[in-house]
């Protein structure tokens, strides 16, 4: 009995936890609410389509 509830307990933060992940990702997303997280991504390389260089490096070896 006592273990039911704390199951459901866990899945309900977990449900929680989904949507407050969910609503940060579309405030810092689609509404850019932070600029200065993009051009960080932008400076770091990681918004770039930089797929063509990781298939040569690759393809180097």
């Amino acid at each position: 009995m006592e273990m039911k509830m704390l199951e459901r307990l866990i899945v309900k933060a977990v449900i929680i936890q989904l949507l407050f992940l969910l609503a940060a990702q579309v405030l810092l997303h689609k509404y850019d609410v932070m600029p200065e997280l993009k051009q960080l991504a932008q400076y770091e390389g990681v918004a770039k389509n930089s797929f063509e260089e990781l298939l040569e490096t690759f393809g180097g070896k």
